[in-house]
């Protein structure tokens, strides 16, 4: 008679609660038990409970190892046939379950339930912890993680530590080399997908992240949480040596190589090395002679961005640094610095004596060689003796905090500074 069901499409069993027809008794009372919340079938090992035989058995081969389900494509295996189902509309490129919100088709229906959440905007997955909720049951696992501390994704070649498989498996990546995910509009690759979203932003001009407090607009989450740390004044990463705090961990990490002689990012046309990513991606266009910043005036082009916002003063007229001796308003930091020149050699001279040397070609290299940072628009303390030099005698450059060990190699330092300019 089950089989006559079937082919006739009758089912004569009803469930009560929701009214859905079922084509025998097993079938209805194994479909009763979601509403009644009966899980009669125990694993053994670890005590849990299922409502389903079938769903004790796949759980059983979790502890046992067992997965008898192979893909046929990949030969990769799987403990239920649900799973490789699941895994199957991999390489066949099915999507069956489609939203009827933007048409938008996924290959398996959690995933379809998710994403319909970004419609409603319902998140009824809740941290314990902080009451933060989220839209799928993954998404607060991996969240709970930061409370618990707990990394169970440990990477096989350096043995760092994750809460997520996702973040692992970007992580993988910087070993092999690999980056699958590729810009459309300047072909650069990625490592990771979320990677390649935040760039993508950069050719939309799209910063979905906006600040309360001032209106200002960012392209990644991360960026708005750091910005708002002005406005509360929070510094909640602090440096174990010289406990100074600041508000973002990567600027934290970047100061702790000022107390270590770490500097890992090298370049590779002339092999010098830089604390920073930033300062290396900024050395680097002095070889390539990239200058991606364009003033939308003149269409001149600079290497940096600072220096472009320096140069749209010229147009704007605009004169908002302020000279602390004369209050003279000067366009650029650097202008000013240069002026705070003028006032620090009148101090210099003032507090010089007269001798017979002064005036002389040798005193007058001199000079130069202290005020010509001014000149070019990088500040140097006037008196490198006292501003610069240390308790272990080493001279440290004001820019950068790198130690050197005569005033000679100072001076030299600079010109790299120097070199960095437009």
């Amino acid at each position: 008679m089950s089989k006559e069901r079937i082919h006739t499409g009758g089912k004569p069993c009803k469930c009560k609660q929701c009214e859905k027809c079922f084509n025998g008794a097993g079938e209805l009372r194994r479909h009763e038990r979601i509403h009644t919340g009966e899980k009669p079938f125990k694993c053994k090992q670890c005590n849990k409970c299922f409502n389903q035989r079938g769903n004790l058995k796949g759980h059983e081969r979790i502890h046992t190892g067992e997965k008898p389900f192979k893909c046929k494509q990949c030969e990769k295996c799987f403990n239920g046939a649900g799973e490789l189902r699941r895994h199957e509309r991999i390489h066949t490129g099915e999507k069956p379950f489609k939203c009827k919100q933007c048409n938008k088709c996924f290959n398996q229906r959690r995933n379809l339930k998710g994403h319909e959440r970004t419609h409603t905007g319902e998140k009824p997955f809740k941290c314990k912890h902080c009451e933060k909720c989220f839209r799928a049951a993954g998404e607060l696992r991996g969240h709970e993680r930061i409370h618990t501390g707990e990394k169970p994704f440990k990477c096989k070649q350096c043995n760092k530590c994750f809460n997520q498989r996702g973040n692992l498996k970007g992580h993988e990546r910087i070993h092999t080399g690999e980056k699958p995910f590729k810009c459309k509009q300047c072909d650069k690759c990625f490592n990771q997908r979320g990677s390649l979203k935040i760039h993508e932003r950069i050719h939309t001009g799209e910063k979905p992240f906006k600040c309360k407090q001032c209106d200002k607009c960012f392209r990644e989450g991360g960026s708005l949480k750091c910005h708002e740390r002005v406005h509360t004044g929070e510094k909640p990463f602090k440096c174990k040596q010289c406990e100074k705090c600041f508000n973002h961990p990567g600027t934290l990490t970047s100061h702790e190589r000022i107390h270590t002689p770490e500097k890992p990012f090298k370049c590779s046309q002339c092999d010098k090395c830089f604390r920073r990513a930033g300062h290396l991606r900024t050395h680097e266009r002095i070889h390539t002679g990239e200058k991606p910043y364009q003033c939308k005036q003149c269409e001149k082009c600079f290497r940096r961005a600072e220096h472009l916002k320096c140069h749209e003063r010229i147009h704007t007229e605009e004169k908002s640094y302020k000279c602390n001796h004369c209050n003279k308003c000067l366009s650029s930091a650097q202008s000013l610095r240069k002026h705070d020149g003028v006032h620090c050699s009148e101090k210099s001279r003032e507090k010089e004596p007269r001798t017979k040397s002064r005036g002389t070609k040798e005193s007058a290299r001199k000079d130069d060689n202290n005020t010509c940072d001014f000149i070019i628009g990088i500040h140097r303390p006037c008196t490198i003796q006292e501003e610069c030099l240390n308790q272990n005698e080493e001279y440290i450059c004001w820019i950068c905090q790198e130690k050197l060990k005569s005033e000679k190699l100072l001076s030299k330092h600079y010109q790299d500074h120097i070199a960095l300019l437009p």
